[in-house]
């Protein structure tokens, strides 16, 4: 629909936002795919059940990790794996190691980012009543804010979702190095390479929150 009625948006045509797209998507599906159901954990802290985790010998972050894999999610994979192919082939990445290695740290970085995120909105549902809405609005909301060219972007929307939830490295950022793109303000090419950065901030201030909300949980009867 966008693209029906402009050329380019950000300075990027259809084929080269295509290849953001899928980069971004495909990162959050696997990370959905392994993480997501840790937007349960507010139901478990209502019904007083989280407390029978305590019980198992084995860290508590990794059982609830474990405890489901939703397989049909894989499907949601497929999609953003299918338009990253398709953005490859057409928005004009040039061949060779260095777009491989671009790749492989943009959908790496961004899963290890997405999956930060999924265990930083855990850690807040220690604190908040029903508050999973909340957290998914910059979860789920950061999902689709990477699939955006972040060019288009206001200044406030770029601290927040340039750098405190570090949207634009999971793929905008890698796909305008990777394409020899300009960037746009505060957020130059360069910094395509800067993703595994991006996912070492996401995951510390995840396991930051997630410690901080164990600490305060006293049990199902308060």
């Amino acid at each position: 629909m966008l693209f029906s009625n402009v050329t380019t948006l950000g300075g990027m045509r259809f084929n080269q936002i295509l290849l953001v797209f899928g980069m971004a998507d495909l990162s959050f599906s696997l990370a959905d795919l392994s993480f997501g159901h840790l937007d349960t954990l507010p139901d478990y802290l209502r019904a007083g059940t989280l407390d029978a985790f305590y019980l198992r010998p084995q860290p508590l972050l990794l059982q609830l990790i474990t405890s489901d894999i939703s397989l049909r999610r894989i499907a949601r994979a497929a999609v953003g794996g299918a338009a990253l192919g398709i953005g490859l082939a057409t928005a004009g990445a040039p061949p060779g190691p260095r777009t491989a290695a671009l790749l492989v740290i943009a959908v790496v970085s961004g899963y290890a980012t997405f999956a930060g995120l999924f265990v930083w909105a855990a850690g807040l549902q220690f604190f908040l009543l029903d508050g999973s809405e909340m957290t998914n609005a910059f979860v789920y909301g950061g999902r689709y804010a990477a699939t955006q060219p972040a060019s288009v972007w206001s200044r406030p929307l770029k601290l927040v979702f340039g750098f405190f939830f570090p949207m634009a490295f999971t793929a905008y950022l890698p796909a305008v190095t990777m394409l020899g793109l300009p960037g746009s303000e505060w957020l130059p090419a360069w910094l395509g390479w800067c993703a595994p950065v991006a996912a070492v901030w996401s995951w510390a201030m995840g396991l930051l929150c997630w410690r901080w909300g164990v600490r305060h949980y006293q049990g199902g009867g308060g």
